[in-house]
């Protein structure tokens, strides 16, 4: 990356670890966002770190390596996948006070229930896998509050979609991949299903859990990639509908065209104007500009 672009990561990454102590912006629940899809990553710094220092530089087989989280310090991989999803909530929570809107109120509640879920499965995790028990079941069943609570936000608030009336079932009115329309429903489907990931680790035969683990974070990762296409859109029509990216604003008024005097003049403008492609507005504001030079020539 650029030097720029590099102090650029820094200083966004940097602010998360004070997020609720300043107003937030775009940038910064975006950002956060994306690191919440890194629970796998986040998790596993720790295992990296004591693999390193305890075996470094000749490192064991994989079959006798460190130890997993299903046996010792599970806590700690907890606290460290989930310190995006905290940071969330505490924005959640400043975006709220700052603007009264109950929907952030209901953002915050998702990532708690993120961290809720993370927590019975790590714990289950801690418990050997094998546990057949209620730990299991709170498991399964936080796991499935959080996919559905997070998808509904997904498809509700992130994507605007569902929308009832539009052209095409499911979507908005207003796209901007148009020539993509079946990529919306690709997309919609396959978020439904990554999200429900987690039923991956119930199978009590298979491949093992480490490389079910692996799997998971991958395809969370790739619904990452495709939820930001649409969550972008969606952001830059939001913009566009509340006229923070235009180049021009309709006025409250009409301007006063009716008078006689220069009738030749307009139309001679009108064509001028049209000629090179201008807006209505523009013609209108150089008319009425003409016109108050003459008045101003008069007296």
């Amino acid at each position: 990356m650029w030097g720029r672009t590099r102090w650029w990561t820094i200083k966004n990454v940097a602010k998360l670890g004070g997020s609720g102590f300043w107003t937030v912006e775009f940038t910064d629940f975006w950002l956060g966002d994306q690191f919440c899809s890194l629970v796998y990553t986040l998790s596993n710094l720790y295992f990296v770190g004591c693999f390193y220092t305890r075996y470094f530089p000749s490192p064991p087989s994989f079959a006798t390596s460190a130890p997993t989280p299903t046996n010792n310090n599970w806590g700690i991989y907890f606290v460290l996948g989930t310190l995006p999803f905290l940071a969330r909530f505490v924005q959640s929570i400043r975006r709220y006070y700052d603007s009264r809107l109950s929907t952030h109120l209901i953002n915050a509640g998702k990532y708690g229930m993120g961290l809720i879920y993370y927590f019975f499965y790590y714990y289950w995790r801690h418990q050997g896998n094998l546990d057949r028990g209620p730990s299991v079941v709170v498991w399964c069943l936080t796991a499935t509050i959080y996919a559905l609570y997070a998808c509904a936000w997904d498809f509700l608030m992130d994507w605007s979609i569902c929308k009832p009336h539009a052209r095409y079932p499911l979507l908005r009115p207003e796209l901007v991949y148009t020539t993509q329309i079946p990529m919306y429903y690709f997309a919609l489907i396959s978020n439904l299903l990554i999200r429900f990931i987690w039923v991956l680790y119930i199978p009590e035969r298979g491949p093992n859990l480490t490389l079910r683990t692996f799997i998971a974070a991958l395809l969370e990762m790739l619904r990452r990639i495709q939820w930001n296409f649409y969550r972008l859109e969606n952001e830059h029509l939001g913009n566009m509908d509340q006229y923070r990216v235009t180049r021009e604003v309709p006025l409250p008024y009409h301007f006063d065209t009716g008078n006689s005097n220069g009738e030749d003049e307009d139309d001679e403008v009108d064509g001028d104007e049209d000629a090179v492609g201008t807006s209505w507005l523009r013609r209108q504001l150089t008319r009425d500009s003409k016109k108050m030079s003459q008045e101003m020539e008069e007296t």
